[in-house]
């Protein structure tokens, strides 16, 4: 899994529109402004929206939650079954205050409000009205009353992801399109190494990032409980996407009034994901790839740390993070003190707080010789930590974006840590290594010119051994100087590259004898097409980044490691699955698996890449669980190109005995493609 292939700049791309659209980062520059586009803007503020309803019903504030409704989103008001579910639950918290007065107020509530609700609610609306009187006569703590359902605090929960999951629809305030896709891969590759029986490489990270539970789904109209008209690849693919049954499935698809995208962006977001933890990820990651400036920044912590200045994170999943003031999207708020007030006030406090903008700082050109790296690992003694020509890391931290992280929620809970403790704690992170991410950063923006001479050079007079462990990335680099001067027409120092550096390396190890004789080839062709063509500089910029990276200790992020795990197993997925993800192209998913072939790939390694990138021609493997395919002894191997069924048979049996694509598959594999036949054998 850590070396399947990704395409960086598309992460880069989908990791900043995020940050942006959370307004989580500014620019650093005078004349920038970091106010997000008047589009995304709308989204954001439906966003915060949902998130401080969703807090005022977890927190058993439901008069704040429904002046809130009632200010930005009446139409949900208009729905009598979400009124009698708020009303019902208003009613249950006014009785857990205790008091009298509060008793008296919940008796006032039920005459001006929840009777009538449940008059027109829903059929068995009055029943559960009449069942929640007896909240009257039994105790709160009474775990065997009949009302100890009504009572428990986990109804909050439920009529508050209710609420938002009906929001996100209406108000088209879904997540940005990267913890849409975090959510998708991880969820697959979940039930793959569940149902593959493989462990997975990166258990603790996706159970922290992707909780279990989910918020209830929307109800859909009363007026489309008739049958549904929907195509079953339709409600097939959903249903397998995001693991619904198949009447959850076409409850989805009626909710969306049919539209297949918007029924999958509904589930997806229905999925909690803890945003401390994806904060901290993204991050980690802006900070390794200089999309952030490390100094004079505010940090989230550290998800790998615990008791270090900074509230950590725990195995459960509520989790505040108390040095960016940050909740996880299904966190309750349990302080107050700062919802007083009118909610439209609330909202626009929320939205308008903003921090300083911190002044920029030159690289600083002292080096701390003693710092530890982030990895912790022994830097060796040879390494210089230093940067000949400074000049390319000034001029790229002069492009890095400042991160200001999530300050419009910090009304939502207590300061924990003063002023001068928290820029203690935010400033450890980074002590004495800016210069070790500036140097790898350089590097790579070298490479990305396609500078490969420059970066030789560097990294020689930074470490003398670099190339002797990394003889491939000497070899590209010297490719790509060789092609750059063809290029320029330039064709006698482009043969002493060749027979000074590229000729010994392909003496020392025959790999690199193919891709020599290929690299000559370009002295025959015109000079505009020697150089570029074929050449992924982003791929060996990013490599380079790496291995420099690491060099000096600092590992890849942890974002990566789940990004390359989740790719992976997306990949044996659908190759067992033996179709294409319909729903890969809307994530950006295909975007982040297209990768610059390897200079040093020959032209058959490159035809076999390109074979093993079409659904049609890969071998998939598969051994289920089930057990009604056990009864029946399905083939252990089904090679994609002998499958020719009609679809309308696939699905068939996928709707009948409710199995996944490829078990469907396999059993029509046994029964010469006959769905019947397939049928009447499980159901004689």
């Amino acid at each position: 899994m850590d070396s399947t292939p990704l395409n960086w700049e598309a992460l880069d791309a989908l990791v900043i529109d995020f940050a942006k659209s959370e307004n989580l980062i500014e620019e650093l520059t005078p004349s920038s402004t970091s106010s997000p586009s008047p589009s995304s803007s709308s989204s954001y503020h439906s966003r915060l929206l949902i998130r401080q309803i969703r807090r005022s019903l977890e927190a058993g504030d439901v008069d704040v939650a429904l002046d809130l409704l009632r200010l930005h989103a009446p139409f949900a008001l208009d729905d009598h079954r979400l009124l009698f579910r708020l009303q019902k639950q208003k009613f249950i918290e006014l009785l857990r205050k205790g008091t009298l007065e509060d008793r008296d107020a919940a008796i006032n509530c039920l005459r001006t409000a929840l009777a009538p609700c449940a008059l027109d609610a829903y059929p068995e609306a009055y029943e559960e009205f009449k069942h929640v009187l007896l909240a009257f006569i039994y105790d709160k703590d009474d775990q065997s009353s009949p009302v100890a359902h009504e009572w428990s605090e986990r109804r909050r929960f439920e009529i508050a992801g209710l609420i938002s999951s009906v929001l996100r629809a209406n108000l088209n305030a879904f997540d940005p399109l990267f913890p849409m896709t975090l959510r998708y891969l991880i969820s697959i590759h979940k039930v793959f190494c569940l149902r593959q029986g493989d462990l997975s490489p990166i258990p603790d990270l996706i159970e922290r990032l992707l909780l279990e539970e989910r918020d209830p789904a929307a109800m859909p109209p009363e007026n489309m409980y008739e049958a549904s008209p929907f195509d079953e690849m339709d409600i097939q693919a959903l249903a397998h996407a995001v693991e619904l049954t198949r009447q959850g499935a076409v409850d989805s698809l009626k909710f969306a009034k049919g539209e297949l995208f918007q029924a999958f962006q509904n589930e997806l977001c229905r999925m909690k994901l803890n945003l401390s933890v994806l904060d901290e990820l993204v991050y980690e990651y802006c900070v390794y790839r200089g999309i952030v400036d490390s100094a004079n920044t505010s940090r989230p912590a550290d998800v790998n740390k615990s008791g270090s200045g900074c509230c950590s994170l725990q195995n459960d999943s509520t989790v505040v993070n108390c040095c960016s003031s940050k909740f996880s999207d299904d966190e309750p708020s349990t302080d107050n003190a700062h919802m007083v007030g009118s909610p439209e006030g609330q909202l626009d406090v929320m939205i308008t707080q903003t921090t300083d903008i911190d002044e920029r700082y030159p690289l600083e050109t002292a080096v701390n010789y003693e710092d530890c790296s982030t990895s912790g690992r022994h830097q060796p003694d040879s390494l210089k930590v230093e940067l000949r020509n400074r000049n390319h890391g000034i001029g790229e931290r002069n492009k890095r974006k400042r991160w200001r992280g999530r300050h419009e929620e910090i009304g939502f809970v207590s300061e924990v840590l003063s002023g001068s403790n928290r820029e203690e704690a935010e400033s450890s992170f980074m002590v004495g290594s800016e210069d070790k991410y500036d140097m790898a950063l350089a590097m790579k923006e070298l490479a990305c010119r396609g500078m490969a001479a420059e970066v030789v050079e560097e990294i020689n007079s930074m470490d003398p051994n670099f190339f002797v462990q990394n003889p491939d990335l000497l070899f590209q680099l010297k490719q790509v100087e060789f092609l750059k001067l063809v290029s320029s027409g330039d064709h006698s120092r482009a043969l002493r590259v060749a027979c000074s550096d590229l000729g010994p390396l392909a003496a020392r190890d025959p790999v690199f004898l193919r891709p020599l004789k290929e690299t000559l080839f370009a002295l025959l062709r015109p000079n505009e097409e020697a150089f570029g063509e074929h050449l992924p500089l982003h791929s060996l910029a990013n490599s380079i980044q790496v291995a420099i990276a690491r060099r000096l200790g600092i590992d890849e992020p942890q974002l990566m490691k789940i990004m390359k795990a989740t790719l992976y197993t997306h990949n044996e997925w659908f190759k067992i699955q033996m179709c294409k993800d319909r729903f890969e192209g809307m994530l950006r998913i295909n975007s982040l698996k297209e990768v610059g072939t390897s200079l040093l790939a020959d032209a058959a390694s490159r035809s076999r890449s390109s074979d093993t990138s079409n659904p049609g021609s890969s071998q998939a493997t598969m051994s289920s669980s089930s057990g009604v395919l056990e009864d029946v002894g399905s083939p252990a191997h089904v090679s994609s190109s002998d499958v020719t069924f009609d679809e309308n048979a696939i699905l068939k049996v996928m709707e009948f005995l409710a199995l996944p694509r490829a078990d469907a598959i396999h059993l029509l594999v046994q029964y010469n493609g006959n769905a019947e036949t397939v049928i009447q054998q499980i159901f004689p």
